[in-house]
């Protein structure tokens, strides 16, 4: 979860887009993008000849000229191995004071990689007069980064969510195909990435669709990506992401509909909820749908409307009222634990 300390509200990604940093007009597509995260990126997004002072000159007048609204800004530098690390964090946290809120650690293995990036931005946040907390979301992308994901969740209180990535896990495994049976290929894999980000109370997010639709694609070609990207969405959000990436602006309203609740199931899951309390609570059967209710079914239906509050379609004073009533009798505030309120 991003807190947004100025504005005063926080953010659970549905959409991450990430994008090449090196030129001032991708960070302008960017900012205009319909996505809740942006990710400018020094890493496999950048050309090798922009890497170093070209691409960190170029992102640094954008983020100090550009109006992102009210995105989230996470910039991935360069691996911390390699040469282009340090000077790239360097120059956005002492060029950009207070105009990004994150950074995305690529190739994360081990939780001694976030404690030297976190210890890296106390020094910069007091050298670059921050007046704001640069939080971190850790790509894991390698097995060595899947068997340590709850020792990286939860190496620094800077921590915000954990990212499946799948080019460099495939490429590891020796997987070849990553595309078309991603959620089956890759299970285990994008669960305990989930897992352990959601045992840490941090939001996690699934990897990019790498199939996009250009000019000149058929209108029936166009309709089965369209739906591919849908059903791996679809697919990914029930094994437990609450967002994923996207890598064009094309891809990011499919993906904000599949990780938000729309109108009619607010209504029907607003509707239990407030039968569900009304009968007392317990282990019931709704009167009118028949359909079965306990804590722990209600506790889902908490979580989701979650979504629906950050989307701004539900009060979150309607939620806090109904995980109060649960909490007085079960102890347990499911949005609390789970990182889902500010």
């Amino acid at each position: 979860m991003y807190v947004m300390q100025k504005q005063g509200r926080f953010v659970i990604p549905r959409t991450e887009l990430t994008y090449p940093a090196h030129t001032i007009k991708m960070n302008e597509k960017a900012a205009q993008a319909p996505t809740d995260h942006v990710m400018p990126d020094f890493e496999d997004a950048c050309p090798y000849e922009f890497k170093g002072e070209k691409s960190r000159g170029t992102l640094v007048e954008a983020l100090n000229t550009i109006d992102f609204g009210k995105k989230v800004i996470a910039i991935r530098p360069n691996n911390i191995k390699s040469k282009y690390f340090l000077g790239d964090v360097q120059a956005i946290m002492l060029g950009a004071p207070d105009k990004f809120h994150g950074i995305i650690l690529p190739k994360t293995e081990t939780p001694e990689d976030i404690v030297h990036l976190s210890r890296l931005l106390d020094a910069l946040e007091e050298q670059g007069g921050w007046t704001t907390h640069v939080q971190i979301e850790a790509l894991i992308e390698t097995p060595l980064a899947i068997v340590n994901a709850y020792k990286i969740a939860t190496a620094s209180t800077r921590m915000a969510g954990l990212i499946f990535g799948i080019a460099d896990f495939s490429a590891s495994m020796g997987v070849r195909e990553m595309i078309d049976n991603q959620n089956r290929n890759f299970h285990y894999a994008k669960q305990a990435t989930a897992v352990a980000a959601k045992a840490a109370g941090l939001h996690v997010i699934d990897n990019a669709f790498l199939r996009l639709i250009r000019p000149d694609t058929p209108d029936e070609e166009k309709a089965v990506i369209q739906q591919q990207l849908r059903e791996k969405s679809e697919g990914s959000r029930d094994l437990g992401m609450d967002g994923t990436w996207v890598i064009h602006p094309q891809q990011a309203e499919i993906c904000n509909a599949v990780f938000t609740p729309d109108a009619e199931q607010i209504a029907k899951t607003k509707r239990s909820l407030e039968v569900y309390h009304k009968l007392g609570g317990g282990s019931i059967a709704d009167p009118e749908t028949g359909e079965f209710y306990d804590e722990a079914t209600t506790k889902a239906m908490l979580m989701d409307l979650a979504k629906a509050v950050q989307a701004g379609t539900l009060e979150e004073s309607w939620l806090r009222d109904m995980a109060a009533k649960s909490k007085a009798v079960s102890g347990y505030d499911i949005l609390e634990v789970m990182g889902r309120v500010a």
